[in-house]
């Protein structure tokens, strides 16, 4: 398996960092990072399917935002708190104090926290990462 890029902290711009965190589903990602530190893939999988999640987790790594590692057959995945603190001063901090802990649905297809996804569909669990 081939090495995932992660940029120095030195390549991270203010543009890419925003950028990446512009999205409902890559918020809720960081939130939940922030909150339990290193996880894996399957146990963030905030209802949407493994695809798009591995989307947003390259955009999150891509950004500087977040740093994955292969352990045996998974990724675990880390936010890069300390190192973007440094970069830009207490712009993590403020971000998570304001993250919505339960975030609305995303054009009412996804809803993050319940696993539901789809208009008019019954309720159902969250599929593997």
């Amino acid at each position: 398996m081939r090495e995932l890029f992660h940029p120095k902290i030195e390549q991270i711009s203010l543009a890419s960092l925003l950028y990446a965190l512009g999205d409902p589903v890559r918020l809720e990602i960081v939130r939940r990072l922030a909150e339990q530190g290193e996880q894996p893939c399957s146990s963030l999988c905030c209802g949407v399917p493994k695809s798009t999640l591995s989307h947003h987790f390259k955009v999150l790594r891509e950004a500087g935002v977040v740093f994955s590692r292969k352990e045996g057959t998974q990724r675990l995945n880390s936010l890069r708190k300390a190192e973007l603190d440094g970069r830009f001063p207490g712009l993590m901090d403020g971000l998570l104090a304001v993250i919505d802990p339960a975030p609305p649905r995303i054009g009412a297809t996804i809803d993050l926290l319940g696993g539901q996804a789809g208009r008019g569909r019954e309720k159902r669990s969250p599929p593997h990462c």
